[in-house]
């Protein structure tokens, strides 16, 4: 049996999945998390596919990426001597104006890539180091590269486009949308367990340090509260979401600031960690309880809510709410805080349910049907390079 490994990198963590490839879907065979790389509390999380517990007793640093990798792979290999690596997937946050579809990782490739890194500073480039890494360490496996990009690249104009001379656009300065890898696994899971969902008007709210929310229509996405850039729409962890240029221009002139600073400002010093001075974990605010967490959380659904009916207006109306993500799927008090007095838009919550984390947290009277569904994003990461492995295939059976 042939696997794949799947490679998930942040700006300070890794992670990762192994699936076994067989006859239907990839089987998860184990899958975690690396985290603090690069600090004295860096550490491994990972389980097996039935949910034991697997533990790294290595004492050394992890400080930095290469080694993260060098002990994931360790780890795996201690635990599962048999795999055979065939197919390594990679999420890469950006892949432009024209990616559409998952791509095989070439130095060609990768360094189109490259020059994409402006528009996505926290992720690109750690998303590339990483696969130079695993191209290396796996020189005959096939890499694949998968977009968060991509899944909202067939938007209507007035969706991708902002106000500006129109050569600007013709440039590229666009509405991508992220955390699309996260929207394909939804819509992908609506059409194998809710078809009739999957048909209608869905918004996705991907909550977590990252956030974003996607209008969808029979499973394709037609709008996004993330535009140009990763900041775009709700705020996030350490990211200040929907902000007047005006501001931008405001730090430049009046306080001096330089676009480094402003960068750095915007992408890790704002959001929830920036509101509530505190944390940019919701888990931490929701405990902490002061008057500065609270204004913090409260911007942070009020910005949901505005978005919400947005989005609404344009779907032309709303059949379903799916919550993903790590806020999305475990914060109880988030998804109260945005679904309450929204019986205008149809949704009536159950708050029993929405206690008991169950699937759907509507009423049975709600007009517009909400969910909770724990997204995948490394799932379709391995069906990817599982599709591209069983193409090769094909063609070297052709070939003979």
């Amino acid at each position: 049996m042939t696997h794949v490994l799947t490679l998930n990198a942040g700006s300070s963590s890794l992670k990762f999945g192994l699936f076994a490839l067989g006859a239907s879907d990839p089987s998860a065979v184990s899958t975690g998390l690396v985290e603090e790389i690069g600090s004295d509390c860096a550490r491994i999380h990972a389980s097996s596919g039935d949910g034991e517990v697997i533990t790294d007793n290595r004492p050394e640093p992890i400080q930095d990426d290469a080694v993260a990798l060098d002990r994931v792979l360790a780890l795996l290999g201690h635990h599962y001597p048999d795999v055979r690596i065939s197919a390594v997937g990679h999420r890469i946050v950006h892949g432009g104006q024209d990616i559409v579809s998952p791509q095989p990782l070439s130095e060609e490739v990768l360094k189109k890539l490259e020059r994409l890194s402006p528009l996505a500073p926290l992720h690109q480039p750690q998303n590339l180091l990483v696969a130079r890494i695993a191209m290396a360490r796996f020189p005959k496996a096939l890499q694949i590269a998968c977009f968060d990009t991509a899944f909202h690249r067939h938007h209507p104009w007035v969706n991708d486009v902002f106000a500006l001379p129109r050569e600007y656009y013709d440039k590229g300065v666009r509405r991508y949308g992220f955390h699309g890898l996260s929207y394909e696994y939804i819509s992908d899971h609506l059409r194998r367990t809710a078809p009739l969902f999957h048909a209608g008007r869905v918004i996705v709210a991907h909550l977590g340090n990252g956030a974003s929310m996607c209008a969808m229509v029979s499973g394709r996405s037609v709008g996004s509260t993330m535009g140009f850039s990763a900041l775009d729409g709700l705020p996030m962890g350490t990211r200040c979401g929907q902000l007047d240029p005006g501001v931008l221009l405001y730090l430049m002139e009046q306080e001096g600031m330089s676009a480094s600073e402003i960068a750095d400002l915007l992408y890790k010093h704002s959001g929830l960690l920036g509101l509530s001075g505190l944390s940019h974990d919701m888990r931490t605010l929701e405990k902490a309880d002061t008057p500065e967490t609270r204004q913090a959380i409260s911007y942070f659904t009020f910005r949901i809510r505005r978005e919400l009916g947005a989005l609404a207006a344009v779907l032309g109306g709303l059949d379903t709410v799916v919550f993903t993500g790590g806020i999305g799927e475990n914060s109880r008090l988030i998804r109260d805080r945005v679904c309450g007095d929204m019986g205008w838009l149809g949704i009536e919550l159950d708050h029993d349910a929405n206690a008991d984390n169950n699937r759907i947290i509507s009423t049975d009277l709600s007009r517009v049907s909400v969910m909770v569904i724990p997204t995948n994003e490394e799932l379709v990461i391995a069906r990817a390079a599982a599709l591209h492995l069983a193409s090769e295939a094909t063609k070297v059976h052709d070939r003979s």
